[in-house]
């Protein structure tokens, strides 16, 4: 009986064994393959990462090498449009116009240079005469002998070590000769192959660069263009390269750029290293004027911020770790009563570990908030409030201070306004409250004011909305005190504003001597000298008058993006009447353009930026118009079935490619550089400001009948501009003005009265308001293109007259 039940004990520990082990294999494999399938996730989920992030970094490259060699385009483009529109060109005038470009920044440039075609047999005779025009101790040193050579005349070094090398015949190497040719060709800007720069020839073999040249021609704005020569600008492809690669990337990309040849092959144009070992890599195409670039990116991934991590391996051998526990705990509780027993106090211990050790975990996840600099506020649920140390300094809490949980208390608790410092912030538009719902949101400005804050502060609040694991919803918000940057840069925008205010002092200086020295020369007796001097007082003038145009259209561009809006009922025909007038009443009769208004309504706008762009479509229509013909403009309007005002300007111009259309409204850029017509490129940019800050829209498209048909929109009720603090002094009030009936259409050369006292106050008002305002324009210049000369304008041309600012009154 003994040895019975001996045996069956036996037995059943066998196979309690067998079954235990066969249970413990069965939980170690459904453990490994759930831990092994969530680490092939992870790792996708991490590799797909490293490929947005490379992704991401590629395409801040390639935009930056883009933007960098088209503003390069740009330059020279613009520079031989400003050098055509000289006919006496000098040294003077090459060395004021370049002189601002040794330090614009212009990454990888090499030098600067006006360059022009010259025949064997001319050489002697073109030394003389641009050694007559200032160029000092030129000489013309021919690279061959036959055809035609290209010359160096002017020459900016651009760099700190460089000096100017001007003679120097580019024909010497066939890269750039042949850029010059295809740039003569085709009448705008090219790109050379690769080459080792002729300047760079005689330094050591280690500090030659790849380098390459852009090119654009100079055309006189003649009926009968003349070929003048080109504008040349030498780039070194390494500097250039290594500059853009370190700004925008970090250190964290190597990059190789390559430029496709004329022969259709590719030659490397730059390389940049890092350390690191390249298992990303990216391959981007970029047009250079009329040539195509390759740029081939590569990156360590592990050197990319969000692109590696160690949790994939961890989770692994966690979760490996954790199936063969489970595999050795179920093997343990199917073997046996006592041990499993004993390692179920040995999990309830590990388990006792792991809580404790989550304890230590959020206690320092709450250390690590507290030590936080920046203030945090986070809610759940429940609306619980959460301040860190920073958050309850920021919104004035004393110690001991209870957070208050009710959100409907939180303005009058915490003493929460909107930016003008008197209007409560409304519960529903806290970010935290908008993170509830999902809504995220930054730089939300308010002011903290209350017992323990009297002076008040600006603070900045971004909020975002926690999805936790559970899925209860909760917000976190971050807010930064801007009190201090806000009032800094008001005092940076004071003093730009005053700065150019400023500026058109010495402009009226220097025209009134202008003028005042042309009328002495006035009765002297004509001769080389006396015309001379005129000349050049008239250039002097000229430029002078550029140069205050140029600060009216900046101001006015601040003006329409910061000045408060000051709306009011307008009649629009007599706003038109009033541009019309000023734009024609100086010409004779028979220059008169044929000007076309049609019935138009009464908006709600302000008049003195609706003006202004009425004056800028008026004037661009009456501009851009081929030589010889005169202007025919129709201005309509008519209202919509939901009361929005839509106003059209139709001209019978020279029209607006389409490739530019979608462009024109952007800063700086100019649809017409090419054909020589004047202008800064920022007109319909100001337009745009302005008709988008009423809530209407703007657009171009061809006219039917030839030319272009700009049109944009009013709503019934103007949109509100931000918010901002009223101001010490009132504006002076707008005089109520009858509308007058509607006249039957017409077509003739309109008239209107000048504008009241009371206009010409309020109008110097937003001006002085427009010059307090932050001004910053970014990389949006044209260095030294300012001190080229344009055309005069021609008699017949109703466009020709100087562009009034319409946030100037009309007095100046």
């Amino acid at each position: 009986m003994k040895r019975r039940d001996f045996s069956t004990t036996a037995t059943e520990a066998r196979r309690g064994r067998f079954t235990g082990s066969l249970f413990a294999g069965v939980v170690l494999l459904v453990g490994l393959t759930v831990v092994l399938s969530v680490y092939a996730g992870m790792r996708d989920v991490q590799s797909d990462n490293a490929d947005r992030v490379m992704d991401q970094r590629t395409a801040v490259a390639r935009a930056a090498v883009q933007t960098e060699t088209e503003r390069y385009r740009s330059l020279v483009e613009t520079a031989a449009a400003g050098i055509g529109t000289d006919p006496d060109l000098t040294w003077e005038d090459f060395d004021a116009a370049t002189a601002p470009l040794a330090s614009a920044n212009l990454i990888g440039a090499a030098s600067f240079a006006f360059v022009v075609p010259v025949a064997d047999s001319q050489i002697a005779a073109a030394q003389r005469f641009w050694r007559s025009r200032g160029a000092e101790g030129l000489t013309l040193r021919p690279a061959t002998t036959g055809g035609e050579h290209y010359f160096s005349i002017f020459t900016r070094s651009l760099t700190p070590t460089g000096s100017p090398l001007s003679g120097l015949d580019l024909a010497a190497a066939t890269e750039p000769a042949t850029a010059l040719q295809d740039s003569r060709e085709l009448g705008r800007p090219s790109v050379s192959d690769t080459y080792v720069l002729l300047r760079d020839r005689g330094l050591p073999a280690g500090q030659q660069q790849r380098s390459l040249v852009f090119a654009a021609p100079i055309w006189t704005r003649a009926n009968e263009p003349e070929f003048r020569g080109w504008v040349v600008l030498g780039l070194r492809g390494e500097d250039f390269l290594e500059g853009m690669l370190a700004t925008v990337s970090q250190g964290q990309l190597a990059g190789l750029l390559l430029a496709t040849d004329r022969d259709g092959g590719e030659s490397v144009v730059a390389e940049y290293l890092v350390p690191g070992v390249a298992d990303l890599r990216r391959s981007v195409s970029i047009d250079v004027a009329d040539r195509k670039w390759t740029l081939v990116t590569r990156a360590d991934a592990s050197h990319l911020p969000g692109a590696s991590s160690t949790l994939p391996m961890t989770l692994l051998l966690t979760g490996g770790a954790m199936s063969v526990l489970l595999a050795g705990l179920v093997f343990v509780l199917a073997t046996g009563r006592a041990r499993a027993e004993a390692r179920v106090h040995k999990a309830t211990a590990e388990l006792r570990a792991a809580e404790q050790e989550s304890r230590r975990q959020a206690g320092l996840l709450g250390a690590i908030l507290d030590s936080i600099s920046d203030a945090v506020t986070v809610v759940d649920e429940n609306d619980a409030l959460l301040l860190n140390p920073a958050a309850r300094a920021l919104l004035g809490m004393v110690e001991g201070e209870q957070e208050e949980d009710d959100p409907n208390a939180w303005q009058e608790h915490y003493g929460l306004y909107r930016p003008d410092g008197r209007t409560p912030f409304q519960v529903g538009d806290y970010p935290l409250v908008r993170a509830m719902r999902g809504e995220s949101s930054d730089g939300v400005e308010m002011i903290v004011r209350n017992s323990r804050r009297p002076e008040g502060i600006l603070v900045s609040m971004d909020g975002r909305p926690l999805d936790t694991a559970d899925g209860r919803p909760g917000a976190v918000a971050v807010l930064h005190d801007i009190t201090e940057l806000r009032r800094y840069e008001n005092d940076l925008a004071v003093f730009a504003g005053v700065v150019a205010h400023d500026l058109k002092a010495p402009l009226s200086v220097i025209r009134g001597h202008s003028e005042a020295a042309t009328e002495d020369l006035a009765d002297a007796p004509d001769g080389p000298e006396v015309d001379g001097a005129r000349r050049r007082l008239g250039r002097i003038i000229h430029a002078v008058d550029r140069m205050a145009g140029l600060i009216d259209t900046l101001l006015a561009y601040t003006t329409a993006r910061d000045a408060p809006l000051r709306t009011r009922q307008v009649d629009l025909a007599a706003l038109v009447a009033e541009v019309v007038h000023d734009r024609t009443a100086h010409l004779r009769t028979e220059d008169v353009p044929d000007i076309y208004v049609g019935p138009l309504p009464e908006v709600a706008v302000d008049p003195a930026m609706l003006r202004h762009v009425l004056d800028n479509l008026l004037g661009n229509a009456l501009k851009y118009v081929r030589p010889g013909t005169m202007p025919r403009v129709d201005v309509t309007g008519d209202v919509d079935a939901a009361g929005c005002t839509r106003i059209e300007v139709a001209d019978r111009g020279i029209g607006i490619p389409d490739t530019a259309k979608q462009d024109i409204f952007e800063s700086f850029h100019r649809a017409h550089a090419e054909a020589g017509y004047a202008g800064t490129g920022l007109g319909l940019a100001i337009c745009k400001r302005i008709v988008e800050r009423h809530g209407g829209e703007i657009g171009v498209a061809d006219n039917p009948g030839g030319g272009t048909r700009f049109h944009f929109t009013i709503p019934p009720i103007a949109q509100p501009a931000p918010a901002q603090p009223a101001p010490a002094q009132p504006a002076p009030a707008q005089p109520a003005q009858p509308a007058p009936a509607k006249p039957e259409p017409r077509r003739t050369a309109m008239t209107a009265p000048d504008p009241t006292e009371d206009e010409e106050a309020a109008t110097r008002a937003a001006l002085e308001r427009a010059l307090a305002e932050r001004a910053a324009i970014e990389d949006s210049r044209l260095p030294g293109l300012a001190a080229l000369p344009a055309a005069d304008p021609s008699a017949h041309d109703p466009a020709a007259a100087r562009l009034r600012d319409p946030s100037s009154s009309s007095s100046e």
